[in-house]
């Protein structure tokens, strides 16, 4: 695809944003790795909690799947004004929000200062910067000027890192290392102008389609939420997604109606290998049972060995099918007109 077509529908070059993901990638890290958190976890922690939204909870999300196998305490990540009513002085909660400014994660702050819980926030600044210093609570400080969405590396990594510090995962730098890499391998292949570009292959399969994207429960959960609200925010279509196997006990009975819509929809399976093998079966026939009413499945497989190098090595191809798919609609991927609406009216009614 020729980069001069591309920046004249990409205004605010979300592109250099995405090719360049590596370098952030290696930002967040050395953010993480740094910061002196004057913070004591001497204290029993029984609960960790992610609270933010859009671009910046699913750092929580992906942090879980991370670390999942491994920490004992339950994490959960929080999209609300409120705190989930157990956290308490032995929780550590994490605000996330790369603005500073969104409403629900200055009212979850609020909500963890009032139950005495060890906070940790992750921000570029705005109010609840402003909140953290006054309140002498550690912060990440990380970048701003860019959307929440392609700041996943400033905002995830730190938190990961401030993990392992506290010896509550095991050392991460072999992770990283082996995900930096792979992140580097991907950025060449997804160069616009390279003919195998494999996420310019896959947009064109999206054309006037609705993706519907089902993953295992496991790992790639989040990923499948991740391509779903990328598809949203930069293509501005509407997508789908579920896990197995719960919807091999609801949602693939909704494919027995409505036939006449099917051509508008383009499956997508994200797979993993560790996945279950009942899982691996359960996709097998589910795939048989979409071709019965000819919906053929796109299929993506992670890449690497470490639970980070795989999530990040989909978390990417995602990134960037979606943003292709903007410039084949012609469509500025960067601007989010119905969010900023929403926004600017809630203003008034504070």
């Amino acid at each position: 695809m020729n980069r001069d077509k591309i920046s004249k529908i990409d205004k605010s070059n979300m592109l250099k944003l995405l090719l360049s993901f590596p370098d952030q990638f290696a930002k967040g890290r050395e953010i993480g790795e740094s910061n002196d958190l004057n913070i004591d976890l001497d204290i029993p922690i029984d609960s960790i909690v992610f609270a933010g939204m859009g671009g910046s909870a699913i750092s929580g999300d992906l942090v879980i799947a991370c670390v999942e196998d491994e920490l004992q305490l339950p994490m959960v990540v929080s999209r609300d004004y409120e705190l989930p009513s157990f956290v308490s002085d032995t929780s550590l909660v994490y605000i996330m929000s790369y603005s500073g400014n969104t409403e629900e994660s200055v009212s979850a702050y609020a909500h963890a200062r009032e139950r005495n819980a060890a906070i940790i926030v992750v921000t570029s600044g705005g109010k609840i910067g402003e909140l953290a210093a006054r309140d002498n609570v550690p912060v990440f400080k990380i970048p701003g000027g860019q959307p929440p969405r392609t700041a996943l590396g400033y905002i995830m990594l730190p938190i990961l890192l401030s993990l392992s510090r506290f010896g509550l995962i095991h050392d991460m730098t072999s992770d990283l290392n082996e995900a930096d890499e792979l992140l580097r391998v991907l950025a060449s292949r997804y160069d616009p102008e390279q003919t195998d570009n494999a996420a310019l292959l896959a947009s064109a399969r999206l054309d006037h389609k609705i993706p519907i994207i089902y993953s295992s429960t496991a790992l790639m959960k989040v990923v499948a939420m991740r391509w779903k609200c990328q598809f949203n925010e930069n293509a501005k279509i509407h997508s789908f997604y579920n896990v197995f196997p719960e919807m091999n006990h609801n949602e693939i009975v909704g494919y027995d109606q409505l036939q006449d819509i099917f051509q508008n929809f383009q499956v997508i399976f994200l797979e993993d290998a560790d996945d279950n093998s009942r899982i691996k079966n359960r996709m097998n026939v589910t795939e048989e049972i979409l071709k019965l009413q000819h919906l053929p499945v796109l299929k993506f497989q992670t890449e690497g060995r470490s639970r980070l190098a795989r999530l990040f090595s989909l978390i990417y191809l995602g990134d960037m099918i979606s943003y292709y798919l903007a410039i084949h609609y012609g469509v500025d991927p960067t601007p989010i007109k119905n969010i900023d609406i929403l926004k600017k009216e809630l203003e008034k009614i504070a």
